[in-house]
């Protein structure tokens, strides 16, 4: 998992409790804050660099693809939301499909249906960089499933995607490792 969703999830609400506790009466929420960030800026050093988890999940949950189901992609050439009642964990993430087909359809061949880069916008990967994706802004391109930032970032990528993808699948190794 990276560092930003350890420190989101994890630890802000130690920190909020430490700032409420009466051991510290002037440190506050605030206070605590402001030593944690002067910590953190202390342990991160320029130049260190953190993997990507592989697979994109929002900070607030860790469903990929914000829920969709990656296989009706495939099968509707649509963005369609998944359904709780129909959930499998991958690679650290939890899958949402509409239906039970789809759902087993993806447990048989996961890395067939899941997007390119994690579910991270193919855009920003050859950029080298990550970004999330809005599912809903999506392109198959030779039975692979691309996703992208926003709809101006979808159309930058589809007017020269071959050679972004290339770049693309250079780039990927090193922003998971």
């Amino acid at each position: 998992m990276c560092l930003s969703k350890i420190l989101f999830r994890r630890l802000f609400p130690a920190l909020r409790l430490l700032g409420s506790l009466r051991l510290f009466p002037a440190l506050g929420l605030f206070g605590a804050l402001r030593l944690f960030g002067a910590l953190l800026s202390v342990l991160l050093v320029p130049g260190t660099a953190f993997a990507e988890d592989p697979v994109y999940t929002g900070y607030f949950n860790n469903l990929a693809v914000s829920g969709y189901d990656t296989v009706a992609y495939f099968t509707e050439d649509n963005a369609i939301k998944g359904s709780d009642d129909h959930e499998y964990e991958w690679q650290g993430a939890i899958w949402r499909f509409s239906n039970a087909d789809n759902l087993a359809t993806f447990i048989e061949e996961p890395e067939k249906y899941a997007p390119q880069f994690g579910g991270y916008c193919a855009w920003a990967v050859s950029q080298n960089k990550t970004a999330s994706a809005d599912p809903k802004q999506f392109h198959l391109e030779d039975g692979k499933l691309y996703l992208n930032y926003n709809a101006n970032i979808q159309q930058q990528w589809l007017a020269d995607r071959l050679n972004l993808i290339k770049l693309a699948d250079q780039n990927w190794p090193k922003l998971v490792d």
